[in-house]
């Protein structure tokens, strides 16, 4: 019997505007919920790595320990490979991985860390199950997934509410989840994980640079990314549609009193020894 592999479609893509977002992630602006439990000597497995920010954060925090980034796209791990070394990182590697059958053995790692994952892949359970696989006893799982509709802003905007629509559509048909954050610890226990923290976390877009940047990518990214391509060939919108998106974007991104808040649900889970 083969081995089960991913049949979600990511959303996003590679596109520099998605590339934007995912370089300014940081260990401590996308994983503090996980940053008190580690050790100098942990070994960390870090999914869906992309460029890898978060990834030689990590590996700064265990200097004694080792990283490993994986992705399912090969592409992305050169610009991973490279973040590492500018930053003169040793005890980090990098590998092309599905989530939902990790070529790793039992009781491998102290840490599996995925941020940003579990709403683009087509089996978030059986994806914790691998990650509880290769963990050691004791050791953690640690998941951290936005929730798009739990996504808040103002001014109020028909323009983004009809984007929020859109994409949880475009989601959806790709396999995935785009409302994952309140969802993670369900799923954890739905994988046999038993001893979870559940908490929260926010990204908040509020000063005038804040504003431009969130709304420059986001604008650029309808119109422009895989997603783009994939909102209009699976018929979700047209190309007006798509630049009536980006337009609200770009008009709130102008507004002074423009306010976004993005929330995430967090799990640190706790495998049984």
């Amino acid at each position: 019997m083969p081995e089960p592999r991913e049949t979600a479609v990511y959303t996003h893509g590679h596109h520099e505007s998605v590339l934007r977002s995912h370089t300014w992630r940081t260990a401590a602006n996308s994983a503090a919920y996980l940053l008190p439990s580690l050790k100098p000597h942990m070994k960390i497995l870090d999914i869906g790595c992309g460029p890898g920010t978060i990834t030689a954060d990590l590996a700064e925090l265990v200097p004694d320990g080792q990283v490993t980034g994986v992705d399912r796209a090969p592409e992305i791990l050169e610009r991973a490979r490279a973040t590492a070394a500018g930053r003169g990182l040793e005890n980090v590697r990098f590998a092309v991985a599905d989530v939902h059958a990790l070529d790793y053995p039992d009781d491998t790692f102290c840490v599996v860390h995925a941020h940003q994952v579990l709403q683009h892949v087509g089996d978030p359970v059986r994806a914790l199950r691998e990650m509880k696989r290769v963990v050691r006893p004791g050791g953690i799982v640690a998941v951290r997934d936005a929730d798009y509709e739990a996504m808040t802003w103002y001014p109020a905007s028909e323009g983004l509410d009809a984007w929020l629509d859109l994409y949880r559509r475009v989601a959806r048909a790709n396999g995935g989840e785009p409302d994952a954050g309140r969802r993670l610890k369900s799923w954890a226990l739905r994988a046999g994980l038993t001893d979870i923290t559940a908490s929260s976390g926010t990204w908040t877009y509020a000063s005038p640079q804040e504003r431009a940047w969130w709304s420059g990518l986001w604008a650029d990214r309808t119109l422009a990314s895989a997603y783009a391509d994939r909102a209009v060939e699976g018929g979700h919108t047209d190309e007006a549609g798509l630049r009536d998106a980006a337009a609200a974007w770009r008009e709130w991104g102008t507004r002074k009193d423009g306010w976004f808040s993005v929330l995430h649900g967090e799990i640190l889970c706790r495998k049984e020894a």
